[in-house]
């Protein structure tokens, strides 16, 4: 993994900061932590690519408030540094 920024998905509505901060950080250090609002997904950020490695081969598939989460490697986003996107 050369990213310590994790993409959590299918989170309960519910889910908290503060609880997905708990959560990743019995697998090291964790930097940020951002909940997409009603989306049901959200981004962690942990100290290092080798502890993001460990939260997600231990957190994939496990249940956190009855449901089962994705975790996987976040991507960049869509679209990119097109021209014209923000220079107006």
């Amino acid at each position: 993994m050369q990213s310590s920024k994790l993409y959590v998905g299918n989170l309960s509505y519910s889910a908290t900061t503060e609880q997905l901060t708990e959560l990743f950080a019995g697998y090291g250090g964790v930097k940020q932590v951002n909940i997409i609002e009603s989306r049901g997904f959200g981004f962690v950020e942990m100290s290092s690519p080798a502890e993001a490695q460990k939260a997600r081969e231990a957190l994939n598939g496990a249940e956190f408030q009855g449901r089962k989460l994705k975790i996987d490697e976040a991507r960049p986003p869509r679209g990119g540094d097109r021209p014209g996107r923000d220079d107006r």
